[in-house]
């Protein structure tokens, strides 16, 4: 099977200012991607325009997909999809630091997908901007209800400051 993110970019070489689109559709294993936010099976959409310019290619466009985790306050499950800009240049001669390498007449699109997926993708998830989290004591779900616990106990290191507060206030 040819990988569909591997593009000949001869014709695009050969006439700078030329334009050539894609939309294509893969599973998040057909990038090889071995992380927990991604499950294999799930679709990535790329929708990308390739640019020629006289020294290389403009990538430009957006990657779609979803993203799986765990909240990092609650620890329920927390996803959503990812809406990830494109804007990449390709050279046939590195100048540019950030630009990704031509590899003869082929545009290895895949490296560049994975790392802007691997990159936008959460580490540490909130299931909602306004999730309360557990109880540090008790572990309670704030979310669902409140619990009898006590404030947490103060911090010893902060004493000073917690008579300093009960002088401002009285």
């Amino acid at each position: 099977m040819t990988n569909p993110l591997r593009v000949n970019a001869a014709e695009l070489l050969r006439r700078p200012g030329t334009e050539k689109h894609l939309d294509l559709e893969l599973a998040v294993a057909d990038l090889a991607i071995d992380d927990d936010r991604f499950v294999a099976s799930d679709p990535v959409r790329v929708l990308l325009r390739l640019e020629s310019l006289t020294d290389g290619i403009v990538v430009t466009g957006e990657v779609v997909a979803r993203w799986h985790g765990l909240c990092r306050r609650c620890a329920e499950p927390a996803g959503g999809e990812l809406h990830s800009d494109v804007h990449e240049l390709y050279q046939e001669t590195v100048t540019d630091p950030d630009a990704f390498p031509l590899e003869g007449e082929q545009l290895d699109l895949e490296p560049m997908v994975r790392e802007l997926l691997l990159l936008d993708a959460p580490r540490t998830p909130l299931c909602r901007d306004d999730c309360a989290g557990l109880c540090p004591q008790c572990g309670t779900d704030l979310n669902t209800g409140s619990c009898s616990c006590d404030d947490a106990p103060a911090d010893p290191r902060w004493a000073a400051l917690d008579q300093l507060k009960g002088i401002v206030e009285d």
